[in-house]
Parts: C-alpha cells; structure tokens; sequence
C-alpha cells in the first residue's frame, strides 16, 4: 500500500493507494474476518490498513479457513455415514444431512479462525 499525504487546509490527510501486486479475490471467509476486524478490532484493523497488511492478512486466513472447512465436511460426513449411496437413494435427506455438517463446519471455523 502506497501513502501519499494530500493537503486539506491545515492538515495533511493520508490518501491511500493499493498495490497492485497483492492480488487475490476475497471470498466469504476473509469477509467475514474482515467484517469481525473493522466492527470488532477497529485498532488492529486500521493498523493493518496503514500498514498496508490487511489483504494479505485476510488471504491468507481465508485459505486457513477454506482449508478447515473442507476437511470438517470430509470428516465429519465420513463418520456420520453420508455417503454416495445415500444421495442415490435418498436425495433430500442427503441434502439435509450435507446442509446440516456445512453449518456446524463454518461455525467451528469461525470460532477456531475468523474470530480469534
């Protein structure tokens, strides 16, 4: 992150650019940490912006939490039996039943990751 400071009447007022080469789309993880940041940890979250870390910052936990989720879901649907026989035979309680372990695997992440 580049800082230039415009001047405003008596005062210098940092106006700040991104830098190109921190490229990556932030996706629901890394929104919702950057929501918990800025509502919740506004210190930490504007030394992050000023500092010009706060993307990279929000990337890389993203993947942390991406990675997570996807191995709760392999897990957990493993132990509790959902398998591909089961979506064949009854689709809707398969849907239910993924439905169910999605929304227990984002709520231990958050808790583990998003919002510590």
């Amino acid at each position: 992150m580049n800082l230039i400071y415009e001047k405003c009447g008596d005062y210098l007022m940092p106006n700040l650019i991104p830098d190109p080469e921190s490229e990556g789309e932030l996706r629901k993880f890394g929104l919702m940490r950057q929501h918990y940041l800025k509502e919740y940890r506004g210190g930490i979250y504007q030394g992050m912006v000023l500092s010009g870390t706060l993307k990279e910052h929000l990337l890389s936990l993203q993947e942390q939490a991406e990675v997570r989720y996807n191995v709760l879901i392999e897990q957990v649907a493993e132990k509790e039996g959902i398998t591909e026989q089961l979506k064949a035979q009854d689709q809707m309680r398969w849907v239910r039943r993924m439905n169910n372990i999605r929304e227990r695997a984002e709520e231990i992440v958050k808790e583990e990751i998003i919002y510590k």
